[in-house]
């Protein structure tokens, strides 16, 4: 049964990860607690977006410890390094924790360790940062890294430190290829890029998947009712998700389903914008689910773009609106078909 209207936002959102995604990854959040690794082959970075350069890093993890029936570990950071070390407070980020761990899920990645970033962490030694820490913590096999990684204090530490202490501590370092260094970076301005300017095509081309995020259903004016096409207005569960340029876009969204963890892939369309046809200030994001009337206030789901469709447009009256939805919800409709 869907949560109804009056359920809380954080446990629909619970039941959401748990029931939906269903992660059969391990994931650690406590360097207290680790298992002791088997022959660990790791790799370490914020991995946001996890594209298709992102990908090609995780294919080179596993072909390593596949060939020493070794563990992928990936060791990422929560919050953004650049908050802490840049002090930025605008970080716009391509996945939420959560969603970049549904990733490595789905890429068969066995460990994700996360980092808990902060001052202290960064002010490590880069000696320190790789005795007390990589070695300590993981006891690695394999390190896989990039060439011009930097890490610890004053960012002293790199490949060639790595490669100087793998004699004393006892680990091979990999390097990763500089072409795929160098993919891994314009992807991931390229796809910042284009979902600021509506270019979801290119995007999901780099992503190597459709671009998503999770809200919560929350109560909005009720105005699409009216007209014919109900909407369900989202709340974003993190603030620091990038969200695209405002328009309306073709989407799949997915719903829990039973208790199971079957989903649900329902077709629709989706408007991100300030709704100036009725004199609105405040951006919103709203969904209409094709031939669905289900009550789902409180529920937690997931959008998935696959087209952009138009910019935001403000229209002489709601039935000149009601005219333009018709179009879109055609357009969406056929474009989704296709896939």
């Amino acid at each position: 049964m869907l949560p109804t209207k009056g359920h809380l936002p954080f446990i629909a959102l619970g039941v959401f990860l748990l029931a939906l995604l269903h992660i059969m990854i391990q994931v650690h959040r406590n360097l207290e607690h680790l298992p002791s690794f088997t022959k660990a082959v790791i790799t370490i970075g914020t991995f946001d977006g996890v594209h298709l350069g992102h990908q090609q890093i995780i294919r080179q993890l596993k072909t390593e410890a596949a060939a020493i029936n070794g563990e992928t570990v990936i060791i990422t950071f929560h919050p953004h390094p650049r908050k802490i070390v840049a002090g930025r407070s605008n970080v716009r980020v391509l996945n939420t924790l959560e969603e970049k761990i549904k990733l490595f899920d789905e890429k068969g990645v066995e460990h994700v360790v996360i980092i808990p970033f902060d001052e202290a962490f960064a002010n490590q030694s880069a000696e320190e940062y790789v005795s007390s820490f990589l070695v300590n913590k993981f006891k690695p096999h394999t390190i896989i890294i990039g060439y011009d990684h930097r890490f610890g204090k004053g960012r002293l530490g790199d490949y060639h430190l790595l490669e100087d202490l793998g004699r004393q501590y006892s680990y091979l370092v990999k390097e990763i290829p500089e072409h795929i260094l160098n993919e891994v970076i314009i992807s991931s301005t390229k796809i910042r890029e284009a979902l600021i300017h509506g270019d979801v095509e290119t995007a999901n081309a780099f992503l190597g998947y459709h671009y998503f995020f999770g809200g919560t259903v929350v109560d909005g004016n009720k105005l699409g009712r009216t007209i014919g096409y109900p909407t369900a207005n989202i709340q974003i569960n993190d603030e620091e998700k990038l969200i695209p340029a405002n328009g309306v876009y073709a989407v799949t969204v997915e719903l829990p389903g039973s208790i199971s963890i079957t989903k649900r892939q329902l077709k629709g369309m989706m408007n991100i914008g300030v709704r100036p046809t009725i004199n609105g200030t405040r951006l919103v994001i709203e969904v209409n689910i094709f031939d669905f009337n289900e009550d789902v206030y409180g529920q937690a789901i997931m959008i998935y773009i696959h087209h952009y469709l138009r910019g935001e447009t403000k229209f002489n009256g709601l039935e000149e609106l009601k005219k333009q939805l018709a179009m879109d919800k055609q357009e969406a409709f056929e474009l989704l078909c296709r896939e």
